[in-house]
């Protein structure tokens, strides 16, 4: 891995995200603001953090990631991709019946995909099971969440939050995609979630905030994570809803909405890459 190098990261990110729009206009629905905020720190986890073999899915001891906000599996089907677990044109049958891509990931079906999420708030949960499997079978693996913003409004959250710190949960890492956006509009507008780091940490957690569009510093936060062994970490991770693409960044109508050809190929050149 070269965690020294970020241009290195900034490159795979590119690709997720034109992947991402690619599939999202192939499919004709999809999400793709909340894909584009979360696709650095997933990148960052694939290609820079995590012990994990594309070549052995179920590698026993492995490290694991799941994708609570599951509605932004189109970042993370496009990042197993660029990571080698299958080839990129495969996700392009996104949403199409019988396609293995469907518009929440499906563990059975999709190699790299640890846990089947969608309804929100139940990944997290699940996430903090496979922890405590792990520290009682003493295996030394890692797991990470990634959370959107207004899934913290889900009531289930914190009950996992509460029982990650209880049982002093330190190889779980949850990472908050804090774009400012949901369904509805705006966090504040819809139901206040912030102040989230200091909510995680009255729960018993190691916080750290983040611009999480920065290689160096999700980089340097998960080193944090790793150095922690008595309580579970959150990463609360500033970003942007449509990071990369003009006109669906901190728009919360591209949060459920597939781009027109002639959008998706204004967005693929944006974000610098070719139809």
């Amino acid at each position: 891995m070269k965690r020294e190098n970020s241009e290195y990261y900034k490159e795979i990110a590119k690709r997720v995200r034109i992947d991402v729009i690619k599939a999202l206009y192939h499919a004709g629905s999809g999400h793709p603001g909340g894909s584009l905020s979360a696709a650095d720190i997933i990148t960052a986890l694939y290609f820079g953090e995590m012990n994990i073999d594309p070549k052995n899915p179920k590698m026993p001891g492995r490290d694991r990631f799941v994708l609570s906000k599951g509605h932004a599996v189109p970042a993370q089907y496009a990042a197993l991709a660029e990571r080698g677990y299958y080839p990129v044109e495969d996700m392009m049958t996104l949403r199409k019946l019988g396609s293995h891509f469907q518009g929440h990931g499906n563990m059975q079906k999709v190699p790299g995909i640890e846990m089947s999420t969608g309804s929100l708030g139940q990944g997290f949960s699940t996430a903090v099971g496979m922890a405590l499997a792990d520290k009682l079978d003493g295996n030394g693996a890692r797991v990470y969440a990634l959370l959107g913003d207004g899934e913290l409004q889900e009531g289930i959250v914190w009950e996992a939050a509460m029982s990650a710190s209880h049982y002093g949960l330190s190889a779980l890492t949850a990472i908050v995609d804090w774009n400012g956006l949901q369904i509805d509009g705006r966090n504040e507008d819809v139901m206040t979630v912030a102040p989230i780091a200091e909510k995680f940490a009255a729960f018993g957690w190691q916080t750290i905030e983040i611009d999480g569009h920065d290689f160096d510093q999700i980089f340097s936060a998960l080193d944090q994570a790793r150095e922690e062994t008595e309580k579970p970490t959150c990463i609360v991770a500033k970003t942007v809803k449509g990071k990369g693409v003009d006109f669906m960044e901190d728009q919360a109508g591209w949060h459920g909405k597939a781009p027109s050809e002639e959008q998706a190929k204004d967005a693929v050149r944006q974000l610098g890459g070719e139809w």
